[in-house]
């Protein structure tokens, strides 16, 4: 018996613990990719298996459904596999260690792949069951959605009828997203030089912060860690002799880091000066933080005495300034609807890479104006050439733009209001979503994407609500039945 076995929809709880079973972070989607497929041959489902391991999965419609109009029901097969630094678990070899706590699903120390894995399980849950009616489904579970939508932008979908999608890649139950921010990644390189140095090796680590999407929960301007780090390097530099032997910052691009590590050498005569400007920074930032990251701390052990190969004072002066000078966060909210961050950027990673003698920092970058994230991109490039560094920008997706005659939306909106007895709420939201890439590929698309609740997705701390799965299921399977 599965530990979800006893929640309700069974299969969709049952699909969805199969799923936290195999390893699907990002960039390891094999057996995810391939258990799909064996679920479409066992079922003799039509199926499709391309060199990037997306999948398409196709069930023809129920009877009397043959000339309803097909439906397109997608969502992504990879997660953003994130753990406590202190778990012992290698995330891309063992499954979720999944629970349950009153009306949340959880996975012990680990993000739970909610994000997209509950998409994954309606679907399966849809095409293992002949109880409900339903028209032609075509089932689009793309790769790699969480580090730059690079299944969305290979796939081919001619072979696909539908004109309709229901994209299962939101968290809040009872609203429906319409449109959405495109987006970038941003990699740069600051070169630095080393030198071998006698001195005592600390450790200094920036925790205790809450992260979060940095689509969802950018606007909330909790802390990066990252951005901290450098803060606190700046402000030794200024002060003290210090050389970085080692630092690294943050587990993906999108997601706000919680924690950054750094193992600095200075000279003995200046520990008493290094440890006050520490607590100095740490009652600073505690105070700019008290309500938004309110357990956030610095941490500092001594690690050694000895000779180690580090970035000269000089450089790390000028990492800790590159740092302090580049962009993050919200840069403008949005004109025309309430509430909306229209850009903004996130410095995601960030890692001292000593045999390349660089330190790379990696930025997500959105925007609703597409001219507005060209320009945040250019910022951030600018800075970077200033710096002496060298950069590269990827993942560029488009934004998905608002679709006036919505026949689908219309009809979504109907059948909701007559089972809840109340309209549903229709927005737009910063994150990215795969409909703008999908719809630049069917010629007048028209979707929508709605999901379950879940809260502190792309984080350790990240729950699905059991209740509104079962809600939206059953909204789900309403609305295939419901005939135009």
């Amino acid at each position: 018996m599965g530990v979800l076995s006893a929640l309700e929809p069974k299969k969709v709880f049952q699909y969805f613990e199969e799923i936290c079973g195999i390893p699907h972070g990002s960039g390891n989607v094999d057996k995810i990719s391939d258990y799909l497929v064996k679920f479409a041959k066992d079922r003799n489902l039509f199926y499709i298996q391309d060199e990037l391991k997306n999948v398409i999965i196709i069930k023809e419609a129920t009877k009397g459904y043959e000339n309803e109009p097909a439906v397109i029901l997608q969502g992504h097969m990879d997660m953003v596999a994130v753990k406590k630094p202190e778990l012992d678990m290698d995330m891309k070899t063992e499954g979720l260690r999944v629970a349950v706590d009153e009306d949340l699903v959880y996975a012990e120390g680990t993000s739970l792949g909610g994000d997209d894995g509950i998409a994954v399980a309606y679907a399966l849950a849809l095409l293992d069951s002949e109880e409900y009616a339903h028209p032609r489904l075509e089932v689009v579970i793309t790769v790699d959605e969480e580090v730059g939508m690079d299944g969305a932008r290979g796939i081919d979908l001619s072979m696909l009828k539908g004109r309709r999608l229901l994209n299962l890649d939101s968290e809040e139950e009872g609203i429906f997203l319409t449109s959405c921010a495109g987006g970038g990644r941003i990699h740069t390189y600051l070169p630095f030089s080393v030198k071998e140095k006698e001195g005592v090796l600390y450790r200094i680590s920036v925790e205790g912060l809450l992260g979060g999407h940095s689509g969802a929960e950018i606007h909330k301007e909790r802390g990066n860690s990252n951005c901290l780090m450098g803060r606190i390097l700046y402000n030794l530099t200024k002060e003290i002799p210090v050389c970085v032997e080692s630092m690294q910052g943050g587990l993906a691009d999108n997601a706000i880091p919680r924690q950054t590590v750094a193992t600095v050498l200075i000279e003995e005569k200046d520990i008493h000066k290094f440890k006050e400007i520490l607590l100095g920074q740490e009652k600073e930032i505690k105070a700019e933080l008290a309500t938004k990251d309110p357990d956030f701390a610095i941490t500092t052990i001594m690690v050694d005495e000895g000779s180690y190969t580090c970035a000269e004072e000089e450089s790390t002066a000028e990492m800790a300034s590159f740092i302090m000078a580049l962009p993050n966060g919200v840069q403008a909210m949005s004109a025309d609807m309430q509430g909306l961050v229209e850009t903004s950027l996130n410095l995601g990673i960030m890692e001292l890479q000593t045999g390349e003698q660089e330190l790379l920092c990696e930025f997500s970058v959105r925007s609703c104006i597409e001219s507005a994230k060209q320009n945040l991109i250019g910022k951030v490039c600018a800075v970077a050439e200033l710096a002496g560094a060298s950069y590269s920008v990827s993942g560029d997706y488009p934004g998905w733009a608002y679709r006036v005659d919505s026949p689908l939306r219309e009809k979504m909106i109907r059948v909701y209001e007559r089972m809840y007895g109340k309209k549903p709420q229709v927005q737009a939201i910063h994150a990215g979503l795969e409909c703008g890439i999908l719809a630049s590929k069917i010629e007048d698309l028209d979707c929508i994407s709605f999901g379950p609740d879940m809260k502190d997705i792309h984080t350790t701390e990240e729950t699905l609500s059991i209740s509104s799965t079962k809600r939206v299921w059953e909204y789900l399977v309403t609305l295939l039945a419901e005939r135009d």
